[in-house]
């Protein structure tokens, strides 16, 4: 979750914004999320020891600021990060910690993608509401569940599950196997890149049919007297 949250600073076509986690351990696991954001290392992404380097640039910045507050509008709590980071006094540079946010239920702004780091946090009480939670909004690239229920997991990455074109079984969100097809539905743009589909992008569909009767057939069998 956190890899998925928090990497690339956010700034990731499949970064994981939503968390939607069953109430009855919602508590818990957003205390172990929050605590290892505080781990977190920021700073030039080319040292090692780092994991998360800065935003592109200030609007981004500016949007992600903008989206936290409006989230507290909502009745968002920002449980960790958002401040903006002073990294080797590169005051010109746009290096944040990482945010994650309670929300009390799937707002607006929840609905909204902002390439930045933050970690929408919202509850469910069974598998239908967070399937229609989850496909509530209106982006569709990259989804995963987390589960040990196989029935649960094939109800997810199946026609009535996630309807993103990537559905992932406890495995986050961020990045694409290499060998699969790479692509969204909704908003996110329809056709896929890679896996078996993309030989189909360097080829041109031919329909050839060849009459051996030595007689000429008409097509659909018309016949004129």
């Amino acid at each position: 979750i956190v890899f998925a949250a928090a990497g690339t600073a956010g700034q990731r076509c499949t970064t994981m914004r939503r968390l939607i986690v069953h109430e009855s351990i919602a508590d818990e696991l957003v205390d172990k999320v929050v605590a290892a954001y505080k781990t977190l290392t920021i700073g030039d992404p080319r040292d090692e020891s780092v994991l998360v380097g800065p935003l592109i640039n200030e609007g981004a910045y500016e949007g992600m600021q903008k989206s936290l507050e409006t989230a507290k509008e909502q009745g968002g709590e920002v449980l960790v990060g958002g401040n903006r980071v002073i990294v080797d006094d590169t005051e010109n540079s746009f290096y944040v910690e990482p945010a994650v946010v309670r929300m009390p239920e799937q707002t607006d702004i929840v609905h909204n993608e902002t390439f930045a780091p933050i970690l929408y946090v919202i509850t469910y009480s069974d598998l239908d509401e967070a399937i229609a939670l989850h496909n509530a909004v209106p982006q569709g690239l990259s989804s995963a569940i987390f589960t040990q229920d196989n029935s649960e997991a094939e109800i997810f990455i199946s026609a009535s599950g996630s309807d993103c074109g990537i559905a992932n079984v406890n495995i986050g969100t961020s990045g694409a196997e290499i060998g699969g097809a790479f692509g969204g539905e909704k908003e996110t743009g329809g056709g896929r890149e890679s896996g078996s589909d993309a030989w189909k992008a360097y080829m041109r569909r031919a329909t050839n049919t060849v009459n051996y009767s030595g007689e000429l057939p008409l097509a659909q069998g018309v016949k004129f007297l």
